[in-house]
């Protein structure tokens, strides 16, 4: 027997691989497909189940298209209604694969058809569990993004979760190991683990959500200070659910290369969104008009979830030479399947044609330093609200990215202010797309608060006041 974690890191996302005697089966695939079947045929085993935790609500599984590919049954735990041929089994019930077994344990809470997969070995002892977002290293799964579906409130969900945990998960064995489906940065939890397995009897120990006086304590514990989940959440949910574009097409697609007059022309006339996703230092110092850059290197598909939200919205890719494909990838995870194509040639390309190019007024934080100096200014701190709590320059306003349409429009466009985040992947983002929408009175400083850091600029470690924007 062999179990092994294929963890994405920029999704947070632990997808599980798992062989005996010569079967196979997948736990919560990713979108593209071939690193599976490369697997399969390099171990010479045959895909006999895939194995859906639940219907994903933060990035699209890849479960339909390795079905087809491999004629393996997509397996879902009771209640699921999926709208594509699908094993969708009883609580309890038990799958083969090679000398191990599979026992289904229908755990609601999360959403109504969320199960945990629990691994019996060729001993018959109780060895695994594949906890999807019932239950992290931490944490356990956000009980708010089914209630529309589901018709409940998100404290009767909670209910629901307390029920699954308290009485199915928490009397098995302390020694079995849990792989959850998410770790430290997926929004799926708040208080996630930066480890990815861990055993059932640890998570007993230190998970604040499994040592609850009770139910309603627990439903308190696990619902406060739950943030708004991503807007395209819910549109991933219904491409789990209903179906999707073949990853193949997709990918085929998005590889189209345009020349600097063709990617022009269709910029102009298609709506499409033109998406940077360079380094933060290279679109800096100079990028297409309108464009709007996210990282490849950092968080960038939840990123792209967060801020862009409409899934359905075409886009046409600024990349590094050679990123393309992995751009398109990327996108793919969360449902962005309408990548029109790329720049050929990059940035270069189109600044050897003498076409109109932008850039960031972007300075050091020593620099800064020497600005702001005995001086008023007005700063903007876009990091999250726990890391500018922690610490932060003096007089800063704490605006996060992730609700730049909510603050926008409280700017001045006439006023200056200065922009940084925690290194400068977040603030980059945001300045492109203030310039996007016509703000250009301010200056992003390179490295962000970990540069700041190192200066004398005056910091503090609390909030002093509330800070409005006017």
């Amino acid at each position: 027997m062999k179990i092994e974690q294929i963890y994405t890191g920029c999704l947070a996302q632990g997808a599980y691989y798992i062989t005996s005697a010569g079967e196979a089966a997948i736990i919560d695939p990713l979108r593209e497909t071939q690193p599976y079947l490369d697997r399969l045929e390099k171990d010479e085993v045959e895909l006999k189940f895939i194995f859906e935790t639940h219907f994903h609500a933060d990035f699209v599984s890849g479960h339909i298209d390795l079905s087809r590919k491999t004629n393996a049954p997509i397996v879902y735990g009771p209640t699921a209604n999926p709208e594509f041929e699908a094993v969708i089994a009883e609580d309890s019930q038990i799958f083969e694969i090679g000398d191990i077994k599979i026992k289904v344990i229908h755990t609601p809470g999360h959403t109504l058809e969320s199960s945990c997969y629990l691994l019996i070995d060729e001993q018959g002892i109780e060895k695994a569990l594949f906890s999807g977002d019932t239950l992290f290293l931490g944490d356990v799964g956000r009980p708010d993004l089914a209630q529309k579906a589901a018709d409940m409130t998100q404290e009767e969900l909670a209910g629901l979760l307390y029920d699954s945990l308290y009485t199915k998960i928490l009397p098995l064995h302390d020694d079995i190991t849990v792989y959850p489906a998410h770790g430290a940065g997926s929004a799926c939890g708040k208080n996630m683990q930066k480890e990815t397995i861990d055993t059932l009897g640890n998570q007993k120990k230190i998970n604040y959500a499994l040592n609850q006086n009770g139910k309603a304590d627990f439903i308190n514990a696990v619902t406060e200070g739950l943030l708004p989940p991503p807007a395209y959440f819910g549109m991933n949910v219904m491409m789990n659910k209903k179906g999707y574009h073949s990853f193949d097409e997709v990918l085929s697609k998005g590889m189209q290369a345009f020349t600097p007059h063709q990617f022009e022309k269709i910029a102009e006339t298609s709506g499409a969104l033109m998406l940077d996703v360079r380094n933060n230092s290279e679109f800096a110092k100079g990028f297409i008009p309108q464009s709007v850059n996210i990282g490849l290197e950092g968080d960038f598909a939840p990123w792209v979830g967060a801020l862009i939200a409409d899934v359905n919205q075409s886009i046409l890719l600024i990349t590094k030479p050679g990123d393309e494909e992995e751009a398109v990838t990327r996108l793919s995870r969360v449902g962005f399947d309408h990548v029109l194509g790329f720049l050929k040639g990059s940035f270069e390309s189109w600044k050897s044609m003498g076409k109109e190019t932008d850039a960031v007024n972007r300075i050091s934080a020593e620099e800064f330093e020497k600005e702001i100096a005995g001086n008023v200014v007005k700063i903007i701190d876009v990091r999250k609200e726990n890391e500018y709590e922690a610490e932060h320059v003096n007089e800063a306003y704490s605006k996060p990215l992730a609700y730049i349409n909510e603050w926008i429009n409280k700017i001045h466009p006439k006023e200056h202010f200065y922009l940084h985040c925690a290194g400068g992947y977040r603030s980059m983002i945001a300045a492109s797309i203030l310039q996007a929408r016509g703000y250009r009175n301010f200056t992003e400083i390179e490295e962000g608060f970990k540069a700041i850091a190192s200066t004398g600029i005056p910091k503090s470690d609390f909030v002093c006041q509330t800070k409005v924007l006017k």
